[in-house]
């Protein structure tokens, strides 16, 4: 266990701490630097002082050329060169810019590595979602004690947050497009490689994200999805219908599974925190899903500060690669890693709520608000398992969303990958969706096809 907590360690390492908890909107003076020395996220708009994290200037606003929508992604820096790699031989010299879980896997898997690229902050949104951002600085507020969100809507609530759990907030409130189609793949390799790729066909709607939607509208319900299970044979037909809810507690996400064999539909118990995630042999929980989901109210959530670290940033490589799942690990010649600061987030598990993780240590991209790696501990306060998030702009939106997220698990030697891990991976957002889509009874229809 460490011997100091990992707030204490930053502060002393003069990083800058966050202001004090409240339940209140952005004082006015600071909210009126967003769009200015802020962007309307939030985010610091100059570089560092190094000038190794560049100024924001607006991210990725259009394609590459040559690209075609519903194609794979082109890699708008596919002729970057590597900055630095970093290894178990070296990785000491880079303590400072990696979360303790980085610097576990680097010493624990020896063909692992982070190749650092070039800086490049590509994160963008539309301008009606930076203008909701700035909006929701000045009316957006906590209520029940942190578990639910009101006067906020499409963009993060808090772009200048007060503590931590309006920085997870942001996260789980982060830009995302209104509807979209994706087909995503998901292996859980053993220690020696061997895995069967499943395969899902997912619809989602996120009537927090539609134009037009205000916080009067949108109501208790954020997000809809429509997942289906299409391979391997064994699990192909399985569907399962969610719909997220803003306040968790007051009321709990439905979840409705459709079983091909029975060829009925039946209401899924509890679904969340800590229950096993779906076909993913034990290798995540429910709450893991698009890295951290859902209730926050068994966890007291501390906003230590920002630091400099080395996150996963632009992984366009990645995306669809046939070799992308190796051993313990993906594989590293695939993956890219960028400077940049994040929001450091500290969740430790209240004294009377369960969960097998006892502590998780997240941090947040500061432009984006995406989560980008996390490490989780055990009831002994030991490092169990290091979640990254492979992030990249889909430009046809703009939305930055995760190419692949993966959580490794250091004491089973294994790992799970869920995202654009199959060649034929597709994400189509000219879709029209709507909630009636997303209702049991066109769960029953989708499943009788």
């Amino acid at each position: 266990m460490l011997k100091t907590s990992l707030a204490a360690a930053l502060l002393a390492a003069g990083i800058a701490a966050a202001p004090a908890s409240v339940l209140a909107t952005a004082p006015a003076d600071q909210a009126a630097r967003l769009g200015k020395d802020l962007t309307p996220f939030g985010a610091e708009a100059a570089g560092n002082a190094a000038g190794t994290i560049p100024a924001w200037t607006g991210g990725i606003t259009g394609a590459p050329a040559g690209w075609t929508p519903g194609t794979p992604y082109a890699d708008p820096f596919a002729a970057d060169a590597p900055v630095t790699t970093i290894t178990a031989a070296n990785a000491d010299k880079h303590a400072d810019r990696l979360s303790p879980g980085q610097l576990a896997m680097l010493k624990a898997y020896p063909n692992w590595k982070i190749t650092v690229y070039p800086t490049r902050r590509s994160f963008s949104a539309p301008q009606r979602v930076y203008d909701a951002a700035i909006r929701n600085a000045a009316t957006a507020r906590l209520v029940e004690n942190g578990n639910g969100v009101t006067g906020a809507s499409a963009a993060p609530p808090f772009p200048i947050p007060a503590d931590g759990r309006e920085a997870i907030w942001n996260h789980l409130l982060r830009w995302r497009a209104p509807a979209l189609e994706r087909v995503i793949g998901q292996a859980a390799p053993t220690e020696g490689g061997d895995y069967t790729m499943v395969n899902f066909h997912d619809s989602v709607f996120v009537p927090y994200g539609m134009p037009g939607a205000t916080p009067d509208t949108i109501g208790n319900r954020v997000i809809y999805l429509l997942q289906r299970t299409t391979a391997p044979a064994r699990l192909a037909g399985q569907i399962l219908l969610a719909h997220e809810t803003l306040n968790q507690v007051a009321e709990p996400r439905e979840v409705w599974l459709y079983n091909p064999g029975q060829r009925r539909v039946r209401r899924a118990p509890s679904t969340a925190y800590d229950n096993p995630g779906t076909a993913s042999d034990g290798m995540r929980t429910t709450d893991q899903f698009d890295i951290y989901n859902g209730a926050i109210d068994r966890y007291d959530w501390t906003l230590v500060g920002k630091k400099e670290m080395y996150i996963p940033y632009n992984n366009y490589k990645l995306a669809g690669a046939r070799d992308s799942v190796k051993p313990l690990h993906l594989n590293p010649d695939l993956l890219r890693y960028e400077l940049h600061r994040v929001w450091v987030v500290e969740a430790t598990l209240k004294g009377n709520a369960q969960h097998i993780y006892a502590r998780r240590t997240f941090y947040i991209d500061e432009d984006s608000w995406q989560i980008a790696v996390v490490d989780q501990y055990d009831g002994r306060g030991a490092l169990w398992r290091v979640s990254e998030g492979y992030s990249m702009n889909h430009y046809d939106v703009p939305v930055h969303t995760y190419a692949v997220e993966t959580h490794y698990d250091l004491q089973a030697r294994r790992y799970l990958a869920i995202g654009a891990i199959i060649p034929n991976y597709s994400y189509r957002y000219d879709v029209t969706l709507s909630p009636n889509d997303f209702t049991p009874d066109a769960l029953r229809r989708e499943g009788t096809r």
